[in-house]
Parts: structure tokens; C-alpha cells; sequence
């Protein structure tokens, strides 16, 4: 398994020789809602798109994981595999082939992975998006992604996996609280799943951003605490830290 972290919340998972987009975010702007007042991110080195894409797999429906601009350029022939938002968004941008997943559904793709569907992130009073467990059909390579750190309960009961991709560090705003859950969150996933390893998510590497959220948005933790946490509860999960478009292989 081969994974590649395109920065913010995009990776490109290569496993069971299939070539996986994650949340691509590639080119353009990061807007939400066309609201550039409130946050617009920008990329400050141009890279080329990934080639040989077999799949798209989007955990929700907003900007930053169901990216317009990037999907808008992407061969809309690919299958795509996503939550129900991000579905609608796909949908609506001309893809041809849509699999939406609900929590606890599991999709066979390509007869190589299993595609399991977990309660993810709540994005409002009554949606809540996906996490997802991958898994390899022909050997022990498996791995757990959930963008913003809300780690269901459920995972207790589901089998362990070699690899988790979560944020590490909390994200709070002010009298509202942690929009992103790293730091203890994660620890309760490791606890749970049993990872070999971890890898950070949602961390901006290459990224520049203006607006009023980045005045008020604060950081807690960091990964050198996180390792403490890892140890302090006998973890034996190692951190892996990448930069924005460099490839492990696990």
C-alpha cells in the first residue's frame, strides 16, 4: 500500500494495484459557498493531476472534500464512490457512475477492496457524512480515514486496520468549539482499530488562506504531544509525518 498526501484533506491511496483519489482538492480556490469573506484557500506550488485514476472516493459533500473546480476537470467517466451530499454534487456535475454509500453499507469494488461506509463528521443539525474503511480483498492491507476526527462508537466492533488517516491536532473556534478532533480523539480510533501506523490529516502544508475564519480559528496540540498520548496509553501505533505530495509505503 502506497500513500500519498496531496495536502489538506487529499490522498491518493494506491492499494490492491488500484489508484484511489481521496477528497481531491488539485486546483483552483477553496471557497464554501462563494463565500471568499469567510475563507478562500489558495495553493501556492501547481502540481499535475494524478494519472490512471481508477476511483474517486469522496467522504462529504462540502468544498474541501467534494471539490468543484477539481472534480469539474476530472474525467467524469470514473466511478465515483461517495456519501450521499457528495453524491448529489457529482450528480450535478455530469459523473456517470455514482455509488453512494450509507453508514455501515459496504461496496465490493473492482472484486480487489471492500469500501465500508462509517458514521463520520456531522456537517449540520441533520447530516452526518462518511468515514470509510478500505479494505484488501487479497491480504492484510486495510486502513480507516474519517477527515475531521468524529470517531463513532461503532468502530469498537469492527475489525483492526493497519492504517488510520485522521487529524492529529484539535481545530476550535471560539465559544463554539472543535470543529476538527485531534489529540485524545485519535487516541480513542487507535484504541479501538489497532493501527500499525497513523497519518495526519486536514493539516494545510503548501497553503495559503485569508478570511475572517483565520482570524479566529486556534490550533491545539501538536504531533510530538500526540506521540506522548500514544505513549502514555502504551500505544505501540508509530506517527508517520509526510509533506504535502510525498508517498509512504506502508
Amino acid at each position: 500500500m502506497q500513500l500519498t498526501w496531496l495536502d489538506s484533506n487529499s490522498w491518493l491511496i494506491e492499494i490492491a494495484g488500484l489508484r484511489i483519489l481521496l477528497d481531491p482538492w488539485l486546483v483552483g480556490t477553496l471557497v464554501f459557498g462563494n463565500a471568499t469573506w469567510l475563507l478562500e484557500g489558495k495553493k501556492c506550488t501547481l502540481r499535475e493531476i494524478p494519472e490512471n485514476i481508477d476511483l474517486i472516493l469522496l467522504s462529504q459533500g462540502l468544498e474541501d472534500h467534494a471539490h468543484p473546480p477539481t472534480l469539474k476537470i476530472l474525467d467524469h467517466h470514473l466511478p465515483v464512490i461517495g456519501s450521499e451530499n457528495a453524491g448529489k454534487v457529482c450528480q450535478d456535475l455530469g459523473f456517470k457512475n455514482i455509488k453512494t454509500l450509507k453508514h455501515d453499507e459496504t461496496y465490493i469494488f473492482d472484486d480487489k477492496i471492500t469500501i465500508q461506509a462509517v458514521t463520520g463528521s456531522p456537517v449540520g443539525p441533520n447530516l452526518v457524512e462518511n468515514g470509510y474503511i478500505i479494505r484488501d480483498l487479497t491480504n492484510e492491507e486495510s486502513l480507516y480515514y474519517e477527515p475531521h476526527g468524529f470517531h463513532s462508537p461503532n468502530l469498537k466492533q469492527k475489525e483492526t486496520v493497519k492504517v488510520i488517516i485522521t487529524p492529529l491536532t484539535n481545530i476550535k473556534i471560539p465559544f463554539i468549539g472543535s470543529v476538527i478532533k485531534g489529540q485524545e480523539k485519535a487516541i480513542e480510533a487507535c484504541q479501538w482499530l489497532k493501527p500499525e501506523f497513523i497519518l495526519s490529516t486536514a493539516a494545510g502544508g503548501d497553503l495559503e488562506f485569508q478570511g475572517l475564519l483565520t482570524k479566529i480559528l486556534k490550533e491545539e496540540g501538536s504531533i510530538d504531544n500526540f506521540r506522548h498520548l500514544l505513549s502514555k496509553e502504551n500505544l505501540s501505533t508509530r506517527v508517520i509525518e509526510l509533506e504535502p505530495w510525498a508517498t509512504v509505503t506502508i
